[in-house]
This record gives structure tokens, sequence and C-alpha cells, in this order.
């Protein structure tokens, strides 16, 4: 948490990375609240949230204000939209000259008739935005406590296509569909575009308490163009070493990337087009004779995992993200990048099946 002059604010990452994350984009997408939420057990019929959302825009899409969803014993209840807020509106076309800053003010939630019983209450937050918390109220002489960790800790890291800060609602996102179906307690570092297998991330890994690991990696290295064949193998190797290090036989999920057309057998980067889908920047191929494409990734992380598997690693697994959405899916792509919402639920659904369903790597 950064403690503001109004209240709280959430951050996906301990203080100390905060000097070695290179621009002020990541810090922001650290502090957009993709699997947050505030979770407390209480007999209170009525539940406030007093909240200074932050909504991140791009530019030429629909404004979706922030929705918070409320889960008492498990059950979803209606979307309560917090109206007001500030908004940072972004033209990807633009750079720096197109970012736009709308300030709000604070924005209450409420919720009513939750009963006298006592009852676990868990608040989402947005995936979109970040979210200042200025205060949580309930009935007063309502008893309020700790709610227990579930049995067993998930950390996943991943790209925008973990951080889902495209879609409406947090039950969109799919890992957090996937945490709902199986019963886990989720920490999400999905960062959109930052999945760039950072030092600092392999130690946050390292030292988060978790039963089950999943590294989903791969699409941003491509995106940004930000690696090569040559250093791409070693970075791999160190971000599971690290791991490995505090974590020497929690079961690690491998996943490759998802289908992407533009660069399964083209190198990166990828760039924002004029009509709202994502490209390649084509040149020779003599510029980049070693550029990462799709397809060379999920040969090399097969390869890496078996690698270790067979020094002793059997706790390692590989799952290839084209099980999880293949060209057979290009179509729910909105994008050529992202998946649509019907795209991510494929996506949750099938990860769950492969990854917690029985004889999953990830399986209790």
């Amino acid at each position: 948490m950064d403690r503001t002059p109004d209240g709280l604010l959430p951050r996906r990452l301990p203080a100390w990375t905060r000097s070695q994350i290179p621009d002020v984009m990541m810090n922001t997408i650290v502090q957009m609240t993709s699997g947050v939420r505030i979770v407390f057990v209480t007999d209170s019929p009525v539940v406030e949230l007093v909240v200074h959302p932050r909504t991140i825009h791009t530019a030429g899409t629909p404004f979706v204000p922030p929705v918070f969803q409320l889960v008492v014993d498990g059950v979803v209840q209606p979307d309560a939209v917090a109206h007001g807020g500030s908004a940072v509106h972004v033209d990807r076309l633009a750079g720096p000259e197109g970012i736009v800053f709308e300030h709000g003010v604070a924005a209450t939630l409420r919720w009513d008739g939750l009963g006298d019983a006592s009852k676990a209450i868990e608040i989402w937050f947005p995936t979109n935005a970040t979210v200042e918390v200025q205060a949580l109220r309930v009935l007063d002489g309502a008893v309020v406590s700790a709610a227990p960790v579930k049995a067993r800790r998930w950390t996943h890291y991943g790209s925008s296509i973990s951080h889902c800060a495209d879609v409406d609602r947090a039950f969109d996102a799919w890992p957090v569909q996937v945490a709902a179906a199986t019963g886990v307690e989720l920490t999400s570092f999905g960062f959109g575009g930052q999945c760039q297998l950072d030092p600092f991330m392999a130690r946050v890994i390292r030292d988060q308490p978790a039963d089950v690991i999943s590294l989903k990696l791969g699409i941003n290295l491509v995106n940004a163009g930000s690696m090569s064949q040559r250093t791409f193998t070693p970075a791999v190797h160190g971000l599971l070493d690290t791991i490995r290090d505090g974590q020497p036989d929690t079961p690690i999920l491998v996943v490759s990337p998802i289908f992407c057309p533009s660069c399964e057998t083209y190198p990166g980067p990828t760039v924002p087009q004029a009509d709202g889908t994502f490209d390649i920047v084509r040149a020779p191929a003599s510029i980049r004779p070693f550029g990462l494409t799709l397809q060379w990734i999920r040969s090399a992380l097969d390869f890496i995992v078996q690698l270790r598997r067979g020094e002793g690693d059997t706790n390692l697994h590989y799952l290839d993200g084209l099980s999880l959405f293949g060209q057979a899916d290009e179509g729910m792509l909105y994008d050529r990048l992202h998946p649509s919402p019907a795209g991510y639920r494929l996506l949750g659904e099938r990860f769950a099946a492969a990854a917690f369903g029985a004889g999953g790597p990830l399986a209790g």
C-alpha cells in the first residue's frame, strides 16, 4: 500500500521494486488493481466503500467506468459502478503528447440487504484503473474479522493477456475466473506490456508464498522487440533459478504464448495501428537476424523445461499456449492481439482444466 493524503493506494509489487522499475508507465500498471480485492468476515447487512479510481482509457474506444464486484459467501452480487473519479486518456498513436488527464472526485459504493448473519465478503477491484481507498464502512456495532486465506495460493505472472485491463469487470478476467472455479487464492502479477523477465520480478515471485506458480512468458518480449534469441534462453533460466532459490519444490507451470497472427513467424516489435489493431513493424530479416517469433519461443520454452526436468526439477512443467487459444480461435482476437470477453472465458476454461484439472500439474 502507498499512503496518500486521503487514503491508501494498492500497489501490486513491494516498495523496494520502485527504484528498479524503468519507467512511469510500468509504475502506473503496477498500481492498476487487476486481481486486487478486500476480503473480510462481517455480520453487517450494509457495506460501503469510498474510492477515488483513476481509469486508464485508450482514446478512440468506449470509456468504461470502473466496476467493483461484491461477493458474499462465494456468490457474486450485482455490479457497483464507480461514477466520478479521474481518468487518463491515452492516444497510442500520439506518444507522450497523446496523454490527457481528467480529474474528478471520489465515489461512494453501497451494498444493502446483505443479511445479519456472519458472512465472508470479497470486494474485487477493476482491472482498468488504479484505486485510492478512502473508507470502508459497515453498520455501527457490526462485527468485522479477518477472513482466512484459502487453502492453496496461486501466483501468476504474465502480460496484458493476464492483466485483462480491457474487460468490463473483475470476473471477466480469466485468472479471476480460474481462481473462482478452482478455489485457489490468486496473486496476479499480470502487467500489461511489462512481462519482460525483469530480475526484480524473479525475486518478487521467489518471495511470494505460493503453493503453485504459473509463468506465461513471451508475447511482451516480441511486442517490445526487447530481447533476441541470444538473450531469451539465459533470461528464462535466470527467472527459474531465482524462483527455485526460495521455492525449490513448488510446482511451476511455464506457459508459452497464445496465438497472435502477426508475430507467429515474424519478429516484433508490434505497434498499434490507426484501426485499433496491432501489427509488427516490417523490416528486412537482416536487421533482426536473431529476432524472437512466437513459434521460436514456444519451442525454446518447451526445450528449457524438458532440459531442467531432465536435470531433476520434476515439479517444473510446460503448457503450450496454442492449446489454450490457437489459430482456430483467431476470430476472438478483437485487435489481433488480445482476446475478446468470450475469448478470455474460453482461455480461462481451458487453463483451469489443463492446469488445475484432474492430473494437471497444479492440481491439488
